[in-house]
């Protein structure tokens, strides 16, 4: 019975340096490469722009810091699935899990798989269809649209999701090389940068011709800061990946909180680095008035351009083609485990709870994730996707944490290995400001925050079709 059971349970793949790395390549994707440019639309000045990447990235760590205790608790496959059904019950954790499957991961996935696509045609001309085609419209929608760069990301999702059934080991080797990569990458574009003669301490000091002559009034500031880091955030996006697959970690109770905190410090450290080159390089007006030349432009290549000549353009975008790569296989792997922890309690389609006999990988929770993935690529908007999900996420992200407190009070005999370093205070902050974009996204994009909202209750009657076909029991247990 032991044996059976062993046999059907995910196989513990990874120590602390692996958990670290799954972290990193979860995280690193297109936003370190794109989001300075609206950042300095809204701050005017170099140091208010650091300052945001800096207080986005201490954001996401109090988030982390707070997980940390939950994972530690928790730390089977699926992660916020189980906690939310510990703390608040089955409902608020399918409608988690369901949201991750409609619009948050598979979203994610979709977005950074269609930045590799745009990339690559840097080095390729991707093919497009007759404008006839391009021109037609499904409920606003436009599927034919960029459709070579739409069949590359889907190849892209489709070609990483079957590494991650060979085995989530080699899912995590992928990760790791790519990771190493952008790394490296990210610090020779920084080092050329300090140690070349085309920028100076003067240049980050300039403000932009837009800078408020009389500075910023203290509403302003805080206005334009709140939706400057939620800029940032998209780089961010991926934080509470090691989550999803606390199963498979080793050592979880000493390694889990270890491996957040230590992934997004390096993160934040490599943010600030090169965002920091791009601002000693280049003036803010200058930057802004090149990336207006062209709309496809990406404030790093610009920034490349000035250092290195014209064959920036070609060096940046093949880090972004590493990064999203990286980025787009760790998403795969640790997204599967949440359909996969769901269906095991009957709350998904019943095929994703089976693993593959062979690789011990969640197979057919890894092929729905990519059939979605692919559906949503064709939805015709990157923009669209990036904002839903983000809108999504965070309506759960500060559900999740706030659950630190509740669970506290409620269960606060329970044994904790580890807890929240600056406790109530550190969860509470990340909670407000999970609030206040909320607040901000509501009254900027309306539309698109119902949308968001839609996707989350649209779980709602499959949730109550399958839990209609569960055993009384099983739907009593905690």
């Amino acid at each position: 019975m032991q044996e059976e059971k062993k046999s059907s349970s995910l196989l513990q793949s990874f120590g602390l340096k692996m958990a670290i790395i799954i972290v990193m390549s979860s995280i690193i994707g297109s936003g370190v490469f794109k989001k300075v440019a609206p950042m300095a639309e809204l701050l005017h000045t170099p140091w208010l722009i650091i300052l945001a990447w800096l207080l986005a990235g201490i954001v996401i760590l109090f988030g982390v810091l707070s997980i940390a205790e939950l994972a530690v608790l928790y730390p089977q496959s699926g992660g916020p699935f189980h906690w939310l059904e510990k703390i608040y019950g089955k409902t608020i954790s399918f409608l988690y899990g369901w949201s991750c499957f409609t619009v948050i991961q598979t979203a994610a996935i979709s977005s950074i798989a269609f930045v590799f696509a745009g990339a690559l045609n840097t080095f390729v001309t991707l093919p497009q269809l007759p404008l006839d085609w391009q021109s037609i419209s499904f409920l606003g929608l436009h599927p034919f649209s960029n459709f070579g760069a739409k069949i590359v990301a889907c190849l892209l999702i489709i070609f990483l999701t079957q590494v991650n059934i060979k085995g989530a080991k080699k899912g995590g080797n992928l990760s790791l090389v790519f990771t190493f990569l952008i790394i490296g990458s990210i610090l020779i574009i920084s080092i050329a940068a300090f140690s070349g003669n085309q920028g100076s301490i003067a240049t980050f000091q300039t403000p932009s011709s837009n800078y408020p002559v009389a500075g910023f009034g203290a509403l302003g500031l805080f206005s334009a800061m709140v939706l400057a880091m939620r800029n940032a955030f998209w780089g961010y996006e991926g934080w509470i990946a090691l989550g999803f697959i606390g199963e498979e970690i080793k050592n979880p109770t000493k390694n889990l909180p270890k491996a957040l905190t230590i992934g997004i410090a390096l993160i934040i450290l490599l943010y600030l680095i090169i965002n920091t080159a791009y601002l000693y390089i280049m003036p803010i007006d200058e930057m802004l008035a090149a990336l207006r030349l062209n709309e496809n432009n990406i404030a790093a290549v610009v920034v490349t351009d000035k250092i290195l000549g014209t064959g920036g353009a070609y060096i940046i975008s093949g880090m972004i083609l590493i990064s999203t790569l990286g980025c787009t296989n760790a998403t795969i792997l640790v997204s599967s485990r949440i359909y996969y922890a769901m269906a095991k309690k009957g709350l998904f389609f019943e095929k994703a709870a089976k693993i593959h006999p062979k690789n011990k990988t969640p197979h057919f929770s890894l092929n729905y994730q990519c059939f979605w993935a692919c559906i949503l690529i064709f939805s015709g908007s990157f923009d669209t996707l990036t904002d839903l999900l983000i809108i999504t996420a965070f309506i759960f992200f500060g559900i999740i944490v706030f659950g630190v407190i509740y669970l506290r009070i409620k269960d606060k005999n329970a044994p904790r290995l580890y807890k929240t370093p600056g406790y109530p205070f550190v969860p509470l902050i990340f909670v407000i400001f999970c609030i206040i974009l909320l607040v901000v996204s509501f009254i900027e994009s309306p539309v698109k925050s119902i949308i968001g909202i839609g996707f989350i209750f649209s779980g709602l009657p499959f949730y109550y079709y399958w839990k209609k076909k569960l055993p009384h029991n099983n739907m009593d247990e905690e």
